[in-house]
């Protein structure tokens, strides 16, 4: 089955991580994004985008965390099948979230295989280094294509002591070059390098033969990946100092919809275009059968509203109404009958005032 968006009769085939591959080679820049619904993946494709990430980035700009550490297996999983859902040709790579993939080799190796096998997503991606290494092997050899993630990997934000840039000593600017080769020995076929200097991003692409995906990293990578949200404006207080906003739709969200607002309480929406009607016909027989006459009320689609009609009458053979004793005595009635004396809480008591109503 070729996964595409819906409703194409000839979906197109996706970027493979070969043709990836070969970008490096020829020297043309990557570019990749994340999306997280089927509607945004569909627009960044549109826009020539030939990767999408559905990041772990989903935690804190689309669910309200504070971190990426709450998310889970299915909240990616979810979303992910969105994102294959609105796409047909680009390359869909799916985070694998906090705790995974680091108990073991086989517990990554199932999780990994549940994101492919229930959204379509054709890769996914962990953090982490040596210590990972294994695990990546064990996915690669199981045919799941791994994205590898060095630098500051959020999900280590804790043992980081915050969202700082790495590799700024030469031990830790060792390690991440001993952490690159060690990836691509294990077989990923890309490395994500966040927040780590432009110099030291550099020297890995240089050092390693598979592309490299830079955010925070400079202009050195062979690509670049950016968190959706950020480029667009969609969170107006908030802008990473590697982001660039390219749009402020987040603005342009609350003007329209302060508009849509407007528009609703003063009834200029929604007007006769955006309305459907009955047939005259239809409408007529219908007040009939309501039997409600209507009278203008001024402003509004129709400017009518129901003109409130007579009373009803009481129901008929009731004190007091019409018909009591018969449709042909139309009078008030007999006078209201009066109620016995309570008689004692005994049986005797209770005859008597049952023989008050027979008497009746």
């Amino acid at each position: 089955m070729v996964y595409g968006s819906a409703g194409d009769a000839k979906p197109k085939a996706r970027v493979t991580i070969d043709q990836i591959r070969q970008m490096k080679e020829k020297g043309e820049r990557i570019v990749m994004l994340t999306a997280y619904d089927a509607s945004m993946a569909a627009l960044v494709e549109a826009a020539g985008v030939p990767m999408i990430l559905v990041g772990d980035s989903i935690g804190t700009v689309m669910l309200g965390y504070d971190s990426t550490l709450p998310v889970t297996l299915d909240d990616i999983a979810s979303h992910a099948a969105a994102v294959v859902r609105g796409t047909r040709s680009a390359l869909i790579v799916a985070d694998m979230p906090f705790m995974t993939f680091q108990i073991s080799p086989e517990e990554a190796l199932r999780n990994a295989g549940y994101l492919l096998k229930t959204t379509g997503c054709q890769a996914v991606k962990l953090e982490g280094g040596t210590r990972v290494a294994e695990t990546v092997k064990r996915l690669v050899e199981s045919g799941i294509p791994v994205m590898g993630h060095l630098g500051l990997t959020p999900q280590s934000f804790n043992a980081f002591g915050g969202m700082k840039v790495q590799g700024k000593t030469e031990s830790a600017a060792l390690r991440i070059v001993r952490d690159a080769e060690a990836l691509e020995a294990a077989g990923v076929f890309a490395i994500v390098l966040e927040l780590v200097p432009h110099e030291l991003a550099e020297i890995v692409t240089r050092r390693v033969g598979v592309p490299t995906i830079g955010i925070g990293a400079g202009v050195g990578c062979d690509g670049e990946v950016q968190v959706l949200h950020d480029i667009l404006g969609l969170q107006p207080g908030f802008q990473p100092r590697h982001a660039q906003r390219f749009a402020e739709i987040g603005t342009a969200v609350t003007a329209a919809v302060s508009a849509y607002a407007q528009a609703v309480r003063e009834r200029s929406f929604p007007t006769e275009r955006n309305s459907s009607k009955l047939k005259p016909d239809v409408l007529a027989r219908l007040r009939e059968d309501l039997g409600e006459q209507y009278q203008r009320r001024g402003p509004g689609p129709n400017g009518l509203e129901p003109r409130p009609g007579p009373p009803p009458p009481p129901p008929r053979g009731w004190p007091g109404g019409a018909g009591w004793g018969g449709p042909k005595n139309r009078g008030p009635g007999p006078p209201p009958v009066p109620r016995p004396p309570p008689g004692p809480a005994t049986l005797p008591g209770a005859i008597h005032t049952l023989s008050c109503f027979i008497e009746l």
